[in-house]
């Protein structure tokens, strides 16, 4: 088994583990990322919650470990069903926004947009509500589409979703 895999393994499933000493791990020998990407691909739901994580916490650090696999990120991550792998991705689809090409750009952009109409999870839709909006800001088609999604989900019962959704509403419709 991966050694890195073992490490994100048991504890609480809502607790952080050993992510902040892999994300160390990863940041002083950064041969080791591809451990870590790879961990996504783990049977274990926790260990891609914790990969998750850790490629958030290692963006923030040296976001360029992560440049050569925006590929993958935008294929192989995109198609795991699992809500933190899809909220994370929107994390990371905006802090990577400069290293991507524009055709990254749009592929994410696609991705996100299906997980704003699509997804449930309130962490989802936040975190995708939050990208889109800041790139809608410098994109008028992006803007356009965004509009109507936005309104809709203002009147989701869930403060959380409602409450962004009218902050973007504000900030969109004022620019």
């Amino acid at each position: 088994m991966n050694p890195i895999e073992q490490q994100l393994k048991g504890g609480h499933p809502n607790s952080l583990g050993n992510t902040v000493a892999v994300v160390e791990k990863v940041l002083s020998d950064n041969s080791l990322f591809d451990l870590l990407f790879n961990c996504y691909f783990s049977s274990d739901e926790v260990v891609r919650l914790r990969t998750s994580n850790a490629m958030k916490r290692i963006a923030k650090e040296n976001k360029s470990l992560l440049t050569p696999y925006i590929d993958r990120f935008l294929t192989e991550i995109a198609s795991i069903q699992q809500a933190s792998t899809q909220w994370t991705l929107a994390q990371l689809f905006d802090m990577l926004e400069k290293e991507m090409s524009q055709e990254q750009k749009e592929q994410a952009r696609v991705i996100l947009a299906n997980n704003l109409e699509h997804h449930t999870d309130w962490i989802v839709l936040n975190q995708t509500m939050a990208t889109l909006g800041k790139w809608a800001k410098k994109d008028l088609k992006l803007k356009a589409w965004i509009i109507p999604h936005l309104e809709r989900l203002s009147l989701d019962e869930r403060k959380s979703v409602s409450n962004r959704a009218r902050k973007m509403l504000l900030l969109l419709k004022h620019k």
